[in-house]
């Protein structure tokens, strides 16, 4: 089976189809929202979008799985960087995995946090590459502020390293456009600088960007916020958009509910 573009699974997990046994319940859910997963060491629910899956590689050792595509069971997860480490280190997370692969063996790599940071990351910007083929994203100021100043875009981003004059500006046109003019509301600053964007849509000096939005049927907003909300919780960052002592990615990166 083929991976489709920008939706690779961490390396070293290979991807097959899971096919679903009549006593397996389907979790999928009718009403368009994303089906449940439970997180396996706060024990909270939340939807498949905002968590993270867990899955074992061939060789035994667990790696994430953003994509949520590996065979197999899987585990999921919905704490930050910081709860993960703690969970590592006291053993926590050991137990937790046990439980949830019924005891198959299994091994942590020292570095899976930073490995799910890397994974996530690459995630969203596969998600931003998606959205730039599919003509859903606006680039260059000048363009992007035309646009604001329409309505036509739902969600603006900046790169860590844009200038607050320009930040500032382009906010101002998407509030006149989404009828926000003195609510202070601005655009969200991303933890990655403007040459890991650039890479990641092919572009030179990519600074800011719009993600087109106008009409109930136009779901690319989302698809981008939901990737980026997930990266940015697993970071650690309360407010989203505020990525204020967050070093920022320069760069290319090289690389039963918990079914």
């Amino acid at each position: 089976m083929r991976t489709p573009n920008n939706e690779r699974l961490t390396p070293d997990i290979a991807e097959a189809p899971k096919a679903r046994t009549s006593s397996e319940p389907d979790r999928s859910c009718s009403n368009g929202k994303s089906p449940e997963r439970r997180c396996i060491l706060t024990g909270k629910n939340g939807s498949r979008d905002s968590l993270l899956r867990l899955a074992i590689s061939p060789a035994g050792d667990v790696l994430p799985d953003p994509a949520a595509k590996a065979p197999g069971r899987g585990a999921w997860i919905g704490v930050t960087r910081a709860e993960l480490e703690t969970a590592l280190a006291k053993g926590h997370l050991r137990g937790a995995l046990a439980r949830a692969f019924k005891g198959a063996p299994l091994s942590i790599p020292e570095d899976l946090p930073q490995m799910i940071e890397t994974a996530l990351m690459r995630s969203f910007k596969d998600r931003l590459g998606l959205e730039m083929r599919a003509g859903k994203l606006a680039l260059g100021s000048d363009r992007i502020a035309e646009q604001a100043r329409m309505g036509r875009v739902a969600l603006l981003l900046h790169a860590a390293d844009s200038g607050e004059d320009g930040r500032k500006k382009l906010d101002q046109a998407w509030r006149v456009g989404q009828d926000l003019e003195g609510s202070g509301e601005r655009g969200l600053v991303l933890p990655l600088d403007r040459a890991a964007l650039s890479v990641a849509l092919g572009r030179d000096n990519v600074v800011h960007l719009g993600v087109m939005g106008h009409g109930a049927d136009d779901a690319a907003p989302e698809r981008v916020g939901k990737a980026l909300a997930r990266l940015l919780h697993y970071l650690g960052v309360a407010k989203p958009g505020d990525c204020d002592g967050v070093p920022p990615l320069a760069g290319p990166v090289d690389d039963e509910l918990n079914a």
